[in-house]
């Protein structure tokens, strides 16, 4: 019972960070299933089950609020959903000792990549509504749908960062289309995953777990996104997924330095640069915050039917950077 408990918890907090930055669910929960020995394929194919479910709901939330563009999400879902379901039937043929510290090298590239990224620089919005075109967004999905499913999660890290790279998407519609077309990788690579090892391996109360935090998380992303900073939150994410996967490679047969002053001393130092880079980015944060330009992926979540278009942070960074004037009616 603990354990359940505890996966529904991680769940929650997955799915929060999930709806707030648009990434992070399946690479925290997989991270969390590796590291208390589940099977490489198993772990990759219960949180993939459980996103049928968490996806879903955050994608309706996300319609209702407006932040979905639907060509985004067919575009970059339906090549995703291919990779997915590839990634799954390769992870699915490589054996349990071979699997495992080559998800976590894939997880541990994700982390260090969440880390750098958040903590040095945040989220751009320097290059918005010029078009994105499908030969783009389908090279994306393909790459970022293939290393969800053999991380065990990487839909939303790669995806999201790369979409908001291009600047030609507002944050609050990056977040929501990839959350949205992530129910398509979700199924895709379900069905691989159970095609190719059936159930052997996945526990299903985990998967119900996992499937009940994120459900009660998924309507609550829209509140912590005005509470925590998003760019906290992702050196925060990053953190922990560098931290615990550095363990894992450390103790597989690759290294082989589990449990000893060496594992301590590297561990003991991606701590300290992980406080440090939680500091900076709250520090950053302040500051940008100082000079009226507050946190980039902040949404105004204000009554809104479907399709309406919310207030987002757009109009406050061109206010920051534009001369005083009066206020006009």
């Amino acid at each position: 019972m603990p354990a359940i408990v505890l996966l529904a918890l991680v769940g929650l907090a997955a799915q929060l960070v999930d709806g707030s930055l648009g990434m992070a669910y399946g690479v925290t929960s997989t991270t969390l299933l590796l590291a208390i020995g589940t099977n490489p394929a198993a772990a990759s194919a219960t949180v993939h089950l459980a996103e049928i479910g968490t996806t879903l709901a955050s994608g309706v939330s996300h319609w209702k609020f407006g932040n979905v563009d639907w060509k985004v999400v067919l575009r970059v879902g339906v090549p995703g959903a291919i990779g997915a379901f590839a990634g799954a039937t390769v992870l699915s043929n490589l054996s349990t000792d071979a699997a495992k510290p080559v998800m976590s090298l894939i997880l541990l590239g994700l982390g260090v990549y969440l880390l750098v990224r958040f903590t040095l620089k945040g989220l751009r919005t320097d290059r918005l509504h010029l078009p994105l075109r499908s030969r783009f967004l389908a090279p994306l999905g393909l790459v970022a749908g293939f290393v969800d499913a053999t991380g065990g999660g990487g839909w939303g890290p790669v995806g999201t960062p790369a979409l908001l790279a291009s600047g030609r998407l507002e944050p609050r519609k990056v977040v929501g289309s990839i959350d949205t077309s992530e129910f398509l990788v979700a199924i895709a690579a379900s069905l691989g995953f159970l095609l190719a090892i059936g159930s052997q391996g996945i526990d299903f109360t985990w998967v119900a777990a996992l499937l009940v935090g994120g459900l009660i998380a998924a309507p609550l992303a829209a509140w912590l996104v005005r509470k925590v900073p998003g760019r906290v939150l992702g050196s925060a994410v990053g953190g922990v997924i560098v931290l615990t996967n550095t363990r894992t490679l450390l103790r597989s047969d690759w290294v082989g330095v589990g449990d000893t002053p060496t594992e301590r001393l590297v561990l003991g130092a991606i701590a300290l640069v992980w406080i440090a880079a939680i500091t900076w980015s709250v520090r950053a944060y302040r500051h940008d915050l100082a000079a009226g330009r507050g946190d980039i992926v902040a949404v105004d979540h204000g009554a809104a039917g479907p399709g309406a278009e919310p207030a987002s942070v757009e109009p406050a960074l061109a206010a920051a950077d534009a001369d005083p004037a009066p206020p006009t009616r």
